[in-house]
C-alpha cells in the first residue's frame, strides 16, 4: 500500500459517490492509476463496490469503505504521519548543519580565490581572498530571514 491507496481511501470516506474519473480528477492521478489502485482495494476487501439504485446511469457504483478499509486507512495515516515525522526531523537537522557551515566557514576556507565583488578586499593580482569571499557572504546572509 501506498500513498495514493492512502489517498484514495480518503477521498472515498469523505465521499463515496465518486467515480473513478472524480477521483482521477481530485488526486491529480491518470483514469487508469485509479483504476488499478481501485482495484487493488477492491481485491484486498478494503472498499466493496455497489451500483447505484434508481442510477440512470447503470454503471455508476458506490464505494463504500469496509471495517478492513478504515482500519487500513487508520493505519496508513499513521505510517505516513510517521515518515513526514522523520522527513521533518531530518530536513531541521540538514538546515542546522548548513547554518552551521555558513557560520563557520568551513567549507568556504578551502575554495581558491575568487575574483573580487569590491575593490578593497582584493589581493594586489585582482582576486579576492578566501577570507573576504567569507565575509561577503556571511554578510549577505545576514539581512535573509530563515
Amino acid at each position: 500500500m501506498n500513498e495514493h491507496h492512502l489517498k484514495t481511501l480518503k477521498e472515498l470516506s469523505k465521499d463515496s459517490a465518486l467515480s473513478q474519473r472524480d477521483l482521477s480528477k481530485r488526486l491529480g492521478l491518470s483514469l487508469g492509476r485509479v483504476n488499478y489502485v481501485m482495484n487493488a482495494l477492491l481485491d484486498k476487501g478494503l472498499v466493496k463496490a455497489e451500483r447505484f439504485k434508481n442510477s440512470k446511469n447503470k454503471l455508476a457504483y458506490m464505494y463504500i469503505l469496509t471495517p478492513e478499509g478504515i482500519k487500513e486507512k487508520v493505519g496508513l495515516t499513521y505510517h505516513f504521519l510517521q515518515r513526514k515525522k522523520e522527513e521533518y526531523d531530518s530536513l531541521g537537522m540538514e538546515i542546522e548543519e548548513l547554518r552551521r557551515e555558513l557560520e563557520t566557514g568551513e567549507k568556504l576556507s578551502s575554495l581558491p580565490a575568487c575574483k573580487p565583488a569590491s575593490r578593497a578586499a582584493s589581493k594586489k593580482d585582482g582576486r579576492k581572498t578566501n577570507e573576504a569571499v567569507i565575509k561577503d557572504i556571511h554578510s549577505s546572509f545576514r539581512t535573509e530571514e530563515f
